[in-house]
């Protein structure tokens, strides 16, 4: 069984920064892609960030610039920096991981943290 657990969500002013954690933990032999998600209300769930367990990275082009996403391979930890977060940064912010337990990978989710941006 996969858990994936994230912390860091909260309410910050137009300008300000968060940092978010998503750790992975269970019965894991590799993780692939790493990523976060986030939905608004009313809206879709969209991708923000991912990252390759090479490293490399992809950003939707409203956050490139502000949001960097990182990972620890030997913790299966991801991490997403937000910095000068704008109001309609704030959803619901999900945890994504691509994970093979036995043979073949699954996408994974985490429970969703909430970001709200505003004054």
């Amino acid at each position: 069984q996969v858990q994936l657990v994230e912390s860091g969500g909260g309410l910050v002013q137009p300008g300000g920064s968060l940092r978010l954690s998503c750790a992975a933990s269970g019965s894991i032999r590799k993780i692939n892609d790493m990523g976060w998600y986030r939905q608004a209300p009313g809206k879709q769930r969209e991708l923000v960030a991912t990252i390759a367990s090479g490293g490399s990275t992809n950003y939707a082009d409203s956050v490139k610039g502000r949001f960097t996403i990182s990972r620890v391979n030997a913790k299966n930890t991801v991490c997403l920096q937000m910095n000068s977060l704008k109001p309609e940064d704030t959803a619901v912010y999900y945890c994504y991981a691509d994970i093979i337990t036995r043979f073949l990978p699954l996408g994974y989710w985490g429970q969703g943290t909430q970001v709200t941006v505003s004054s």
